[in-house]
């Protein structure tokens, strides 16, 4: 996996940075399609701590896509979601329901820039970070970014969602 000094591509999630002039770095890579973790190749890829790499996960709490942003080598912790949103139940939600909510494939899922809104809950490990990754909206692409400013744009919250 090489870094790569091509020019960052336009995807739903960099036009709303962009619209909303937000300070970000984009970050591309060769994507190994054989790879089985996209987030910690990202990491590999792009010579960053894993901690510091999040993935988009989504889930349905009571019946309500809910979105999760964890450290890429961590867990979703379902329970502690369901808490975090005031819901009783979550559950992974269906891989192709997470395509057609987002508008992303699995491995690009972006927190920004989906065809629907949807809650986000951001893993609490954000808030001592100066800036975290996350998917731009492609495999090989991650945008980097204040953790206040994603939370700003998706109107997310911060809870402790993840396990190791």
């Amino acid at each position: 996996m090489s870094r790569s000094a091509r020019r960052p591509p336009a995807t739903p999630a960099t036009r709303a940075l962009e619209a909303t002039g937000t300070p970000w770095t984009g970050h591309v890579y060769t994507h190994d399609p054989a790879s089985v973790s996209f987030g910690l190749e990202a990491a590999d890829a792009l010579d960053v701590p894993p901690s510091h790499v999040f993935k988009t996960l989504l889930a349905d709490v009571d019946g309500a896509i809910v979105v999760a942003v964890v450290p890429v080598e961590s867990r979703l912790d379902l329970g502690a979601l369901a808490r975090a949103v005031g819901g009783k139940r979550a559950v992974m939600a269906d891989p192709a329901v997470a395509e057609r909510r987002t508008g992303y494939v699995l491995g690009g899922i972006s927190p920004l820039g989906q065809k629907n809104t949807h809650r986000t809950v951001l893993d609490s490990s954000v808030t001592v970070l100066d800036t975290l990754f996350v998917s731009g909206g492609r495999r090989g692409f991650e945008i980097e970014l204040a953790p206040a400013d994603l939370l700003a744009l998706t109107g997310g919250m911060t809870a402790s969602i993840s396990t190791s």
